[in-house]
Formats: structure tokens, sequence, C-alpha cells
């Protein structure tokens, strides 16, 4: 398994490079001619000067950043990501506290919520049969298509993240907790019947350790789907947050920034996701 591992890694180290490779390749200065702009009367001019037109070619360097700019912005940044010069120049550290901050303020609301309804919905088929016309309607809408609604009743931008965060989060974790708990074997149950076991002790040593796998399915999807959505939110309401970064950076014309806030939005991404992975594995039993 180690020896698989590494090999995976080698593989992943190589198509780095390789993307790199060709990252530097396109971004090469290249040779521009100013000669097939020119007009024939302004070409017959360079003639009559002694200039002949491979001479008014010249070097241009791509404008989009190379790997070795982005290398010394990446530095420039992580050396000191906590700096705070003013609402507009904070860190990236800042920024990315900020997001996950509303993120988890988001994603915690929004599993008091969906857990506890998902078992109630996944026990009983009647509040199935009476809530899944509400869910399938609020399902599918865009979680942004609230921030307007939410910015008029809560009137605060940041409160306005976490209310769009909460929306977003609440219907996958609610969905994967009834489908977990209706999908208890029967004979577990039966026996808990059998017991006498209360409904309290049965839902918290029968029905939750059953259902835990997929209840954190539920919840990883939640994370990815609300780590998506709160750089978007950011980039309307403003203010602070990784998302505001990346508006902001663009603004400034810094093009090196913004593919830098894309990769930390990635790694970060991407560290919640096997967070949640580790806790998916540690609560998944074999048959």
């Amino acid at each position: 398994m180690s020896y698989l591992k590494l090999k995976s890694a080698i593989l992943s180290l190589l198509v780095l490079m390789v993307l790199v490779g060709i990252w530097h390749v396109a971004t090469l200065p290249t040779k521009s001619s100013v000669v097939s702009t020119m007009t024939p009367e302004q070409l017959e001019y360079a003639k009559l000067m002694g200039k002949a037109p491979e001479q008014a070619q010249t070097s241009v360097k791509s404008s989009f950043p190379t790997p070795a700019d982005m290398g010394v912005t990446i530095v420039a940044q992580l050396s000191d990501p906590f700096y705070d010069n003013g609402p507009n120049d904070k860190g990236i550290g800042i920024q990315i506290a900020h997001s996950l901050q509303r993120v988890g303020l988001g994603f915690l609301l929004a599993a008091l919520v969906a857990i506890p309804l998902g078992f109630v919905i996944g026990m009983s088929p009647m509040m199935y049969r009476v809530l899944d016309p509400f869910i399938q309607l609020l399902k599918p809408i865009s979680p942004l298509a609230w921030m307007p609604i939410a910015l008029y009743t809560i009137k605060d931008a940041s409160l306005s993240g976490i209310f769009v965060i909460f929306i977003c989060s609440i219907w996958p974790m609610l969905l994967n907790t009834a489908f977990g708990v209706a999908g208890v074997r029967r004979d577990w149950l039966n026996v808990a019947r059998t017991l006498e076991v209360n409904p309290v002790r049965k839902a918290f040593q029968v029905i939750l350790p059953a259902a835990a796998p997929t209840i954190l399915t539920g919840m990883r999807i939640s994370m990815g789907i609300a780590w998506l959505v709160i750089v978007a939110a950011e980039m309307l309401v403003g203010g602070t947050g990784i998302g505001y970064f990346v508006w902001n950076e663009w603004n400034n014309l810094s093009l090196t920034n913004v593919i830098f806030a894309i990769l930390m939005i990635g790694l970060v991404g991407m560290a919640l996701d096997l967070m949640f992975a580790k806790a998916q594995k540690a609560v998944t039993y074999a048959d």
C-alpha cells in the first residue's frame, strides 16, 4: 500500500512539473512584428528611412504571469500572511480566517437544523411526504439568489454571508441524514424494539451509529458547496474574506495575486474535504 502511495505521489509530481512546463513555455516572450500592423504608406516610409521590415521586430513579453512571477508572489504573500494595513490591505491568512469563520458558523447552524430534522423525516414516512414538496422547491434555488433578501432583512453583510452558507449547506445534510436513517436495517430496529429500548437511546445507540457514514457524506458535500459559495458571496458583499481578496486584487490589476488566491482556495477546500473524509472513514464499519 505504501508503494502504491509513493508511486501515485511521484506521478502527481510529474504531472505538476509537466503543467508548470507548459505554463512556462506558453508565457515565454514572443517576437512581434510591427511591420504586420503598418499601413502601406508607413511601410514605404520605413523603407525610405533605411529600416528593413525585419528590423522592426520586437520581443513582446506575455501579459500573463509566468511561473517565476507566481513564485515571487507566493513567497511574498506567505512570508507575512497576517499583516493588516487597513480595510483593503490585509494578509491572505486574515482573509482566509474570515471566510472560514463565516463558513463554520453557517455550516454549524445548518447541521443543528438539518440533522435532527433529517432524523424525523427518516423515521417518519408521513413527515417525509409532508416536507418533501417544500424541500424539492427550495433545494434547486441558487444560494446567491437569497443574498438580496438577506441583505434587506438582516442588513449586515457578514451575517448575510453566514445566512447564504446556512441555506446552501442544509439540503445535502438533510437529505443524506434522512436517507441514512431510513436505511437502517430493520433487524437492528426489531432487536431494539424487542429489548424495549426507549426512543432516545435507540436514536443514539442504534440509528446514529448506523447512519453516521451517510450523515458524514452529506456534511462533506455541504462543506464543499459552502466553500464554493462563500467566495462568490464575499465578492458581492465585500469587506473581508478570500472572495473579496480575489475581487479587490482583480480591481488592482494584480493577476498574480488573483491566481495565488485561487490556489489558496483550492488548498483550503482540499484540506476541508480531507478532514471530512477522515471522519467518514472513522465512523464507517465493515459488515
